[in-house]
Parts: structure tokens; C-alpha cells; sequence
């Protein structure tokens, strides 16, 4: 299938992103079309801008929490430690210690 079959191409722009580890992608868009201001980095997955100077920073991850970490941002030790000690004295009173 030859361009006869097909029309002709949109005229093109190939325009430079680059990550923060200094990749750079080019990429073709078409002239009429908007481009957008950040573009994923195909070799690492970070966020890749059109200035080389100041590409975007990577995005920050905050770390797992488990429930136990979400429980004690909420809690004292000491409502802990009266928590616990009322869920052992049922514990306790279920087995008929």
C-alpha cells in the first residue's frame, strides 16, 4: 500500500524531550498539532521535558505504610498499650483463663 492508496503525510515536527537522567526522545508530531508539555521517557519511565536544562524532576513516591504505621500516627502508645490490654482481657475471657 503506496502513498497513493493512502494520501499524503501530515507535514511533521520532530521535537526533543529530555528526563532527568539526560535521555533524550524525539518525537514527530503533526504541525497543527498541540504538543504537550511533559512526554514519558521510553528508556526510564520518568517524566521527559523540552527544556535540556531543567528537565521536570522525578515524581515523588511516598513509601508504604502498613496499617500498623497509619495506627500509630493516629494513636499514643499508651491508648495502644490500654487498647491491647483490653483486647488480651477478652482474648483471656473467651478461653476461660
Amino acid at each position: 500500500m503506496g502513498e497513493a492508496e493512502r494520501g499524503e503525510a501530515a507535514p511533521r515536527r520532530r521535537l526533543p524531550f529530555w528526563c532527568a537522567h539526560g535521555h533524550e526522545t524525539r518525537i514527530a508530531f503533526a504541525d497543527e498539532a498541540d504538543v504537550p508539555e511533559l512526554w514519558d521517557c521510553p528508556r526510564c519511565g520518568l517524566p521527559a521535558g523540552q527544556d535540556q536544562t531543567n528537565p521536570p524532576p522525578a515524581p515523588r513516591n511516598e513509601p508504604y505504610k502498613t496499617h500498623l504505621a497509619y495506627v500509630r500516627e493516629r494513636r499514643t502508645d499508651a491508648d495502644g498499650d490500654a487498647l491491647l490490654e483490653e483486647a488480651l482481657t477478652r482474648l483471656r475471657a473467651r478461653r476461660g483463663a
